[in-house]
């Protein structure tokens, strides 16, 4: 099979119009299934650590909130509703992921979605020089410096996983 040239997603595109320096990262999936964040941290020979996911999550108040967390970490909804001043929050419903963001599930980035909500991410990311997201779609992501990111996004740092 040809090498293909290289496709870029809206978020490669959107650091690209916004001159945030990044790397493109491509892994193997199959289909529409992404795999779990470690494995992709393995296929692309990067340390867990530094291989962020996206999730999505609905306020209490309705307000949606994004938090980007270490993939081999969980979400602590208690220690996240503080971070974004909420009395609780829950994870949004795959099915409501792409209406309200524009992706998938396993291709969620906090970069482009269709409206700029508050997004957190865990304040490991400030020890890393480069950390990776999701760059839009299964099986592409894209390595950047966290504080780049966090600017780009109007994002903040917290705890917010379970210890």
């Amino acid at each position: 099979m040809a090498k293909q040239k290289e496709e870029k997603t809206n978020v490669m595109r959107t650091l690209e119009q916004k001159k945030v320096p990044y790397t493109p990262h491509t892994y193997p999936h199959d289909g529409d299934a992404a795999p779990d964040g470690e494995s992709v941290a393995r296929m692309l020979g990067k340390d867990p650590a530094s291989v962020f996911k996206t999730l999505v999550t609905k306020g209490a108040s309705g307000g949606y909130y994004v938090f980007d967390i270490p993939v081999a970490a969980t979400l602590d909804l208690k220690k996240a509703a503080k971070a974004v001043g909420e009395k609780s929050i829950a994870m949004l419903p795959a099915k409501e992921l792409l209406p309200l963001t524009g992706y998938v599930h396993g291709g969620c980035s906090p970069v482009g979605m269709k409206k700029q909500f508050p997004t957190v991410f865990h304040e490991s990311c400030l020890d890393l020089a480069t950390m990776l997201v999701s760059a839009g779609k299964i099986g592409y992501q894209v390595e950047l410096q966290p504080a780049a990111l966090i600017a780009l996004v109007r994002g903040k740092t917290a705890d917010v996983i379970v210890k």
